[in-house]
């Protein structure tokens, strides 16, 4: 994951992000917008406000795009941190922990990186995926 100044072109944050359990084990190759597919969602997402859940503090996510990604709140697709996203694990066991669906990231960035994002910012999750792409009216507007 890259956070990104729009305005200058400068990096503010680099991390790990884990995928939905049921996208792929190294890499992400399988999307979901169903409820309980424990798949990522491709797509255009804005933040929304933080609060202490299940993970610790977290981020609600909202979907953009209509049939891609736009149940991300209702299936709770939120930024969070997790034990297992983390270069140990990737060294353990040759790849990151899996989310439920989630873009977790190490619980140690994790409250810098969703203050950075929180509130109003633009999430773009990407993979090359000729589904996606023909089908984002984002990307083809």
């Amino acid at each position: 994951m890259f956070v990104l100044n729009i305005s200058t072109g400068k990096v503010l944050l680099s991390s790990l992000v884990a995928h939905g359990r049921n996208s792929g084990l190294e890499y992400a190759t399988a999307f979901s917008n169903e409820c309980e597919s424990n798949k990522s969602s491709l797509g255009f997402y804005t933040t929304g406000g933080t609060y202490i859940g299940e993970h610790g503090y977290s981020l609600k996510l909202n979907g953009c795009e209509r049939g891609i990604n736009d149940a991300a709140y209702q299936r709770a697709i939120v930024v969070h941190g997790a034990e297992y996203v983390s270069d140990d694990i990737v060294r353990a066991q040759g790849f990151l922990g899996r989310s439920l669906g989630c873009p977790a990231v190490p619980q140690n960035t994790s409250k810098k990186l969703i203050d950075i994002i929180k509130n109003g910012s633009c999430l773009f999750i990407y993979q090359q995926n000729n589904k996606y792409i023909n089908q984002s009216k984002i990307l083809n507007c």
